[in-house]
């Protein structure tokens, strides 16, 4: 089911949009973005995969009936996340580094055991990964590997709560690849803050994902060529593996 939704979103999209064109070319410029590639100043942003938000039983499913998610959506979303969006993440994180090339991790995680340094928003939403827990930790399928940059955050953007913006520039990255959940929360404001900040981006459609489909083709069709370029991991992954073919 995943795989064809999938499809169904990749299409129709520009005439939806009259600025497509304009945007396309100011902000989403493939050659620049595979200019980027060669030179290493690209990385891969996987945000949130973590037993909090992307485990069945645990963090905010813990107790299903109270999660606010209806019994379909967690279904759905469950079975996008373990049948499509994790081995996806997975491909791209093994393709950046077999190119030598940056793998970022974002998490929620609070610096105090009790929570009291979360933002103002996570504490009305209850929302909390105390250090040392188990939804602090990284779904194992797509954890950091080596020395890989990891990043706690207590808040949606993790430009605007964590060091980020500072790293990137220091390791001269000025192109994001960027996957994981939730699609139209964390993930969708790290995309547009990250063009606002005049980074390129390219975020992938089957290797993100949200609790409803409609969320899901939503917040696709919103950041489509406006706020970045949208890919399949196929597609990601070819064009890694041309740009390494012609240097």
């Amino acid at each position: 089911m995943a795989n064809n939704d999938n499809v169904s979103q990749l299409t129709d999209y520009d005439s939806l949009d009259p600025l497509r064109e304009q945007y396309q070319e100011s902000l989403i410029t493939t050659p620049v973005l595979r200019q980027e590639l060669r030179e290493h100043h690209v990385a891969l942003l996987c945000i949130d995969l973590q037993y909090l938000d992307a485990a069945r039983g645990h963090g905010v499913f813990a107790d299903s009936m109270q999660s606010g998610v209806p019994p379909e959506a967690q279904e759905y979303y469950f079975n996008r996340l373990e049948q499509t969006v994790l081995p996806n993440v997975r491909r791209l994180q093994d393709a950046f580094r077999e190119q030598g090339l940056e793998v970022i991790h974002t998490r929620i995680r609070s610096l105090t055991r009790d929570g009291r340094d979360r933002s103002p928003g996570h504490k009305r939403l209850n929302l909390h990964a105390a250090p040392g827990s188990k939804d602090a930790e990284f779904v194992e399928q797509v954890a950091p590997v080596g020395d890989e940059i990891v990043l706690d955050k207590t808040a949606s953007g993790v430009f605007n709560s964590t060091n980020l913006h500072y790293i990137l520039r220091n390791l001269n990255i000025s192109a994001l690849f960027i996957v994981g959940v939730y699609s139209n929360e964390c993930v969708s404001t790290a995309v547009r803050d990250a063009c606002d900040l005049g980074f390129y981006v390219t975020l992938m459609d089957d290797a993100t994902a949200t609790v409803t489909p409609e969320m899901q083709k939503a917040t696709i069709t919103t950041i489509k060529d406006r706020y970045a370029r949208v890919m399949t991991t196929d597609e990601a992954i070819r064009e890694i593996k041309k740009v390494k073919e012609a240097s």
